[in-house]
């Protein structure tokens, strides 16, 4: 179990803020993330699969599946993750369709990452939506103490990249894109 401690901030200068990166951070790589996000079909029933389920492909081998307890504190994600690779996702997509579940919302995420001290800095381009910071540390727990370090640290390094904090969005990429589907 992972508990993540994150915020994202709108990007208004990707090429400052990827100089800062470089300079405050150690590279950690480049990725592209395809994401398929499941729920139930009837949407009264949402709130049973949580924040549903979460198929992701990065390229080659095998897909990574998430689902999450989601919650938003002061405009930080605290996340209870749980993930694990499946080596056939066709074989399980048809599983959730069997289950009830249906495709929702699908997310391309393309960037770089980055490790400011214990911090996953990740600078993303959501297509659809524009450039994000998404800034992360994982946690043993939720507790008060642990959320508020984290977010002072979190705000610390957002301070450190120059974005400020009126940048932040609350919002999940999802509810964005299906704000966005919806118009």
């Amino acid at each position: 179990m992972a508990i993540e401690i994150e915020l994202k901030a709108w990007v208004d200068d990707r090429t400052a803020l990827r100089a800062k990166l470089e300079k405050f951070g150690r590279f950690v790589g480049a990725y592209q993330k395809d994401d398929e996000y499941w729920r139930p079909r009837e949407e009264g029933s949402r709130e049973t699969a949580g924040s549903g389920v979460r198929i992701r492909r990065t390229g080659t081998g095998p897909a990574i599946v998430t689902f999450k307890i989601k919650e938003v504190r002061d405009g930080m994600e605290v996340n209870d993750e749980r993930e694990f690779e499946v080596s056939e996702a066709e074989t399980f997509s048809e599983l959730l369709t069997r289950l009830g579940l249906s495709p929702w919302i699908r997310k391309r995420k393309v960037g770089e990452a980055w490790d400011l001290d214990g911090i996953t800095a990740e600078l993303s381009l959501i297509e659809g939506l524009g450039v994000f910071a998404e800034l992360e540390i994982l946690a043993e727990s939720d507790d008060s103490h642990t959320v508020a370090s984290a977010r002072k640290r979190l705000l610390d390094a957002l301070e450190q990249l120059g974005l400020p904090k009126e940048k932040i969005e609350s919002r999940y990429y999802t509810e964005m894109l299906d704000e966005k589907r919806k118009r």
